[in-house]
């Protein structure tokens, strides 16, 4: 996402490049790019027009100081005002009350379920509350049978109420069986139509009055633009909700719905979701998202994912084995497996400032560690407490027993051999986790 935007952004910049200082001509020029490259990115033309304006004064009244350059004074403008485009701040979900109940609004195809899914997962791993998922679309048996699946996927159970067609009743009855059985929070996927019509807001409206949830969600498909924007105020202005869910983020979409809907709807975008995973959702932070179109990375969001997978207990376990040459194929393939617990390795990648436009073109494959798996895994335990004994011999029935060559073996041998002498001088040196050389005691 973004990626064509941020290339536009890039180029734009580099119009003040080599210029002395900031003129009402110059802005003028980079400016009428970078309204291009909102427009072309699915951003109104309103809103556009807006956000340039703005960034023009706000660059006309800057102080400049000698040592920055007029370019990157501009991404510090451009970079503030998309913060504030997008909301300035994190908005977080309120689930206050017994049970909480959140109502998850859209139109088919946005997203719903799979969100309901995800966020009945993110609020029992990481919120630790007792969470009741609740089916209320009664119209179509696929979405209440996936839901069941993601229920089951999650550890989350799932009310329905077979052969029922009132889904206002439903949401009443799920509340009241929450209360009964001792649920923090109540997640009630409601039912979306290919587009909107009187029936499904009025359906949705009486579930909404009756049920008198703590949080209204909006999913919205960022891949459908500025129609996802146009929906959202349709939405919200029949059904006042509380906070948008930015969908499929990972798809081939021109971000304009990210930019455009916090201001068309004056509600805060609370969650951004990608891929099918039932952990790839994340709180929506417009300065993070900010970085990311201007090609900073998000490395705040990088190391948070890296902190969920490894604890200071592990990670000093590992230093005193580093210190002792005693890191083997055990410990790597742990590692291996705590990495892509983390998500797509793609988007990982993109997060680390630098590294964005690098991995762009690539194709990177999340089975890339298959192949370092699959010879890990066919190693005796003798041979991965102690790599040095594995011969020829053991070479050539790994390559065998794993269904790949010589060469890769050796390979990855080769590879384990040099990061166990970068680990042990990194020790050495007393590079501790998190901390930066500096040379001085």
């Amino acid at each position: 996402m973004f990626e064509n935007l941020s290339e536009r952004l890039e180029r734009s910049f580099k119009l003040l490049k080599g210029e002395s200082r900031i003129t009402e001509l110059n802005v003028a020029e980079t400016l009428k790019d970078v309204r291009k490259a909102l427009l072309d990115a699915d951003v109104s033309y309103k809103i556009a027009k807006t956000f340039t304006d703005d960034v023009k004064i706000k660059a006309m009244g800057a102080n400049v100081l000698t040592s920055v350059k007029p370019g990157e004074m501009m991404v510090k403008i451009v970079h503030d005002e998309l913060v504030a485009l997008m909301g300035g701040e994190a908005s977080q979900i309120n689930i206050k009350g017994e049970p909480a109940v959140v109502l998850i609004a859209g139109l088919q195809g946005s997203g719903k379920t799979t969100f309901s899914g995800k966020l009945a997962n993110y609020l029992k791993t990481k919120k630790g509350r007792t969470t009741l998922l609740v089916a209320c679309d009664v119209y179509r048996p696929a979405a209440i049978e996936q839901l069941k699946i993601l229920g089951e996927q999650t550890g989350v159970p799932v009310y329905t109420e077979e052969g029922s067609k009132n889904p206002v009743e439903i949401a009443s009855n799920a509340v009241k069986h929450a209360k009964v059985h001792g649920y923090s929070v109540v997640i009630v996927d409601t039912a979306g139509r290919l587009a909107i019509d009187e029936e499904m807001m009025s359906e949705i409206t009486s579930i909404k009055k009756t049920i008198n949830p703590q949080e209204t969600l909006f999913v919205v498909d960022s891949m459908t633009g500025q129609d996802a924007v146009n929906t959202a105020k349709e939405f919200n202005d029949k059904l006042n909700f509380d906070g948008v869910v930015l969908t499929k983020l990972d798809g081939d979409t021109r971000g304009g719905a990210a930019l455009s809907i916090r201001s068309i709807v004056s509600k805060p975008i609370k969650f951004m979701s990608s891929g099918e995973k039932m952990d790839s959702l994340d709180i929506f932070y417009p300065e993070r998202m900010a970085d990311r179109i201007l090609g900073m990375g998000d490395i705040v969001s990088f190391v948070e994912k890296a902190q969920e997978q490894f604890d200071e207990e592990e990670a000093r376990r590992l230093q005193k084995k580093i210190a002792k040459d005693q890191f083997d194929f055990n410990d790597f393939l742990k590692q291996i497996q705590q990495v892509k617990k983390m998500g797509n390795i793609k988007d990982l990648m993109g997060m680390i400032p630098g590294y964005g436009k690098m991995v762009k073109n690539m194709e990177i494959d999340d089975n890339a560690f298959k192949t370092i798996e699959v010879i890990i895994q066919s190693m005796t335990p003798a041979e991965r407490e102690h790599p040095d004994i594995i011969n020829g011999n053991r070479r050539k029935r790994l390559a065998s027993g794993s269904g790949t060559d010589i060469a890769q073996v050796n390979r990855l041998l080769k590879q384990f051999d040099e990061m166990k002498r970068m680990m042990k001088m990194a020790t050495k040196g007393n590079i501790k986790p998190g901390h930066k050389k500096t040379g001085r005691r």
